[in-house]
């Protein structure tokens, strides 16, 4: 870059800090806080519109814009004392956080490990080889499709006390609950992927006297795996929520959804923003698992290339 490009994009900088700070301190006079907010947000702003314009820097980018939510939010509620019940701050969740590790660890095993994670694997496996049944039998394409998009319309709100009375308060009812909302996404969008191998590539199989499961295994199911990973994700996030929200239903006294209910009527609210903060943080890293396992597997994808 030459002088002169440098100069002129520290003259813009320099007009746009001229721009911004009268407006800043007219508002100052009226409010300082409300200045110091946006002073900080602006700031952080700046930081990252240059941050990103460099490939590089994009884990930076996304935590440079999570740390300014979080001052942001700790100055909103300390400048403008805005009463715990209402929204308690990043460090009051943080201390309640770090003194409660070892109930937010059993409602972590409770809730993910025991009723999402096995109701996930349960309902993502058996929706695969429901699509390879409805692959191979026209009569099932004709009438359980239909069917399932009815099912998967149905409000979790309505089918969760009903699972959970059926299979009991234990982690198995919320299983049950994750298996019903995870299966029609993976079915649907597994039963579009075993259609991806176009025809030419299908007649070659032929060409080659495969059997359907030769085709299948060494054709139509790879080429299905970016459809099926696309049903896979949907369902990891969809996973904790219905485990969540079936606690709601009734539950032992331990779990997410037993911990945000009983905290509530409590008037904890920093034990609920501790707890939302477990499940965010465990639903953000399961996604990421499953992302991470698909650019594994279909690295050949254009959607996974460069």
């Amino acid at each position: 870059m030459s002088f002169a490009e440098t100069t002129v994009r520290v003259d813009k900088r320099v007009q746009w800090l001229a721009v911004l700070g009268v407006p800043l301190a007219i508002i100052a006079f009226w409010d300082w806080r409300l200045a110091a907010i946006l002073a900080v947000w602006l700031g952080a702003w700046a930081v990252n519109v240059q941050l990103a314009n460099r490939s590089n820097q994009r884990l930076l980018v996304a935590a440079i814009f999570g740390i300014t939510i979080l001052v942001l939010w700790e100055m909103v509620v300390q400048l403008y004392d805005v009463p715990l019940v209402i929204l308690p701050p990043p460090s009051e969740i943080a201390v309640k956080f770090a003194a409660s590790t070892d109930i937010l660890w059993r409602d972590f095993v409770q809730t993910f490990v025991k009723g999402a994670l096995s109701g996930y694997i349960i309902g993502c496996s058996a929706a695969v080889l429901m699509a390879i049944a409805v692959d191979r039998s026209p009569f099932l394409q004709a009438g359980l499709l239909p069917v399932g998009n009815f099912m998967a319309a149905l409000p979790i709100i309505g089918t969760a006390p009903i699972l959970v009375m059926w299979f009991g308060f234990g982690w198995q009812s919320k299983a049950a609950v994750v298996v019903v909302m995870v299966f029609f996404p993976v079915l649907v969008n597994a039963v579009q992927g075993l259609h991806a191998a176009d025809k030419m590539q299908r007649d070659l199989m032929h060409t080659y006297a495969a059997s359907y499961w030769q085709g299948l295994f060494k054709l139509r199911l790879p080429a299905a795996m970016p459809f099926i990973f696309n049903g896979l994700k949907i369902a990891s996030t969809l996973a904790l929520i219905g485990a969540i929200v079936a606690e709601f239903f009734g539950s032992p006294t331990v779990g997410m959804g037993f911990r945000i209910s009983v905290s509530v009527g409590q008037l904890q609210l920093d034990m609920v923003w501790a707890s939302i903060t477990v499940a965010a943080v465990a639903g953000s890293a399961f996604y990421g698992a499953v992302a991470y396992t698909e650019k594994r597997v279909t690295f050949w994808h254009p959607s996974q290339r460069g």
